[in-house]
């Protein structure tokens, strides 16, 4: 795992990129990330329907929606979209954290997507699932996800910016 100054030393060689960026968003061995104003949920057709995941992909159950807030119900969840673009070598991967300040009121920032892949070149998906019994609001500029970075041994064969198919148009 990469520390602060092994962080900013790689950011200076160009083996990670993130725009934007300010130096106040690198902690200790992480990197915050803030919430931009693009967000996903579900159709309205698709809401407290049983849905065929075999047959069924989340283009079609969810639309982009543009806002500087989102309204978060209890028990609901929505997709948000990083702010910055990351780009990472093809010996850097990275992994999303939630910040635990938002884990202590029962909202979970990212459920299960934590691997950024090396060779990643992308604005990252924020799965947000409001875990409370509280209505939150989110907004626009919130630093609610970080980043932490691990060095591959070997540089990936197949960076994601090349074989990811989502990836290439976040």
């Amino acid at each position: 795992m990469l520390s602060d100054t092994d962080i900013k030393k790689a950011m200076k060689e160009g083996l990670i990129k993130i725009v934007p960026f300010k130096p106040d968003q690198l902690g200790p061995a992480s990197v915050d990330l803030t919430l931009s104003n693009e967000w996903y949920i579900f159709r309205e057709k698709y809401r407290a329907k049983q849905i065929d995941l075999a047959k069924t992909g989340f283009k079609q159950v969810l639309k982009k929606i543009k806002s500087d807030i989102m309204i978060l119900e209890p028990g609901s969840m929505c997709l948000g979209k990083t702010l910055e673009k990351i780009t990472l070598a093809p010996d850097i991967s990275g992994k999303f954290e939630g910040r635990s300040r938002y884990a202590r009121m029962g909202l979970a920032i990212h459920v299960t997507s934590a691997l950024i892949q090396p060779g990643s070149s992308n604005h990252q998906i924020l799965e947000i699932v409001n875990l409370s019994p509280n209505t939150y609001i989110l907004h626009k500029g919130m630093r609610v996800s970080q980043i932490v970075f691990n060095r591959l041994e070997t540089p990936t064969s197949k960076p994601y910016y090349k074989f990811g198919d989502i990836a290439r148009r976040q």
